[in-house]
């Protein structure tokens, strides 16, 4: 169902407006819109991205969502992604804690690693359900490939905007090394009777009201670690649609960018003086000892119900919004 289809969001909802960047005009190096996208990054951490070109892309990938998502469920079992830190797969609804109290996840969503979906007809780490297989070479690598252009230019900017070597950051996330960035397809259910209830926890992205044919962006933990806390990953959570649209089932296509799998998480304080700067003001952004690949994985295991021994280890899943310097 459309956005212009469901019934209006209630108006006595709290909500932040986020700032609308024009991705046409950052393919330009608009220095106004570069401006606001650093606001943007620095300050809140999440904006809009309009004219970002992969509208025909994120339809598509909804369309082979529900196609997904409506297979059997001992057919998707068959792509689990298990409990050990491996993210590509199938995660089925309450196989994830929201919380330190072991309270069980509502959603099951779809990952599809960046790595499977460039080295397609192989692959890297997994193979997929057949409607995510057939649809690969025609839907999931056109929207990977334009998610990751999209994410190139924004590295970019921020590149220069931290006053980096150019080209820094962007040798951090090379598409050809293997890594955790993955497209999502995520449903959550209807809840018309339990509108409380939490798709997912209070947490930071590791590496994320909607408007029609705009993508919400954030800025993931790598990114605030890599600038020394300069960008900003900003805590958020997944609830079901308030007031009427409860009724409805919710749905996203989403597309992470993280590091390398061998990069180390620490701040890049030798190559900008200005994440150097950051830092002596704040030491705990020095960063970790954690490469991207261990931290990745750490996140995705102790989040698991099957892994849960306590409150412990909901707090080993915590990224930079539990602990900055946690490896």
């Amino acid at each position: 169902m459309s956005t212009s289809q469901l019934p209006d969001f209630p108006n006595d909802v709290p909500t932040h407006p986020l700032l609308v960047i024009d991705y046409a005009l950052l393919k330009e190096n608009d220095p106004a819109e570069t401006a606001r996208l650093w606001e943007a990054a620095t300050r809140l951490g999440f904006w809009y991205l309009k004219n970002h070109g992969v509208e025909i892309e994120v339809k598509e990938m909804f369309d082979l969502g529900v196609e997904t998502m409506a297979l059997p469920f001992d057919e998707k079992m068959k792509y689990d992604q298990g409990n050990d830190g491996n993210s590509a797969g199938y995660k089925a609804a309450g196989s994830n804690a929201v919380d330190a109290s072991g309270e069980k996840d509502t959603v099951e969503f779809m990952n599809i690693a960046k790595d499977d979906v460039l080295a397609w007809p192989s692959a890297v780490h997994r193979r997929y359900p057949t409607p995510v297989e057939r649809g690969m070479p025609y839907i999931v690598q056109p929207f990977v490939k334009k998610s990751l252009e999209v994410n190139r230019i924004i590295l970019g900017i921020f590149n220069d905007k931290l006053g980096l070597p150019k080209g820094c950051l962007l040798q951090q996330h090379l598409p050809e090394k293997r890594s955790g960035c993955e497209a999502r397809i995520i449903k959550n259910p209807a809840m018309p009777h339990n509108v409380h209830k939490r798709a997912l926890g209070a947490h930071t992205d590791f590496g994320s009201l909607p408007l029609p044919n705009h993508a919400i962006c954030n800025v993931g933990d790598a990114l605030s670690i890599f600038s020394g806390g300069i960008l900003r990953s900003n805590m958020h959570r997944v609830v079901p649609p308030p007031g009427a649209q409860s009724a409805y089932e919710r749905w996203s296509i989403v597309f992470f960018t993280r590091p390398s799998n061998n990069k180390v998480l620490r701040a890049l304080i030798e190559s900008s003086p200005a994440i150097s700067a950051a830092v002596k003001a704040n030491p705990q952004n020095t960063g970790t000892n954690s490469t991207a690949g261990e931290w990745f994985s750490r996140r995705i295991k102790y989040q698991k119900i099957e892994n849960r021994k306590g409150p412990e280890t909901w707090m080993s899943s915590r990224g930079t919004e539990a602990n900055p310097t946690a490896a």
